[in-house]
């Protein structure tokens, strides 16, 4: 079994009732549960928000993660921009 480093600081709660956690932590997510009275834990997350949560769906994912190997393999060029443009014109109607 491995035991796990702990690195316990002090900190103090100022006026406004914030606690800064360090320069290394700025701008990150983080997760704050109150196990009891007076103890928290924190930890960093990584917040999907609802109106993206599909692309991370396993279908999505492996769908997205295919056409962008596509797109790597094959890419653009203005070689026949002009037969494209026409045929997305001619389809509008």
């Amino acid at each position: 079994m491995t035991a796990l480093a702990s690195n316990s600081s002090v900190k103090v709660v100022g006026s406004n009732g914030q606690i800064s956690l360090g320069k290394q932590f700025a701008g990150r997510q983080v997760l704050i549960e109150e196990r009891e009275p007076g103890v928290w834990l924190v930890r960093t997350a990584t917040v999907i928000p609802d109106n993206e949560r599909w692309l991370h769906e396993p279908q999505t994912a492996a769908d997205l993660r295919s056409a962008i190997t596509w797109a790597v393999s094959n890419p653009a060029t203005d070689n026949n921009a002009d037969a494209v443009m026409k045929q997305l014109s001619d389809g509008i109607e």
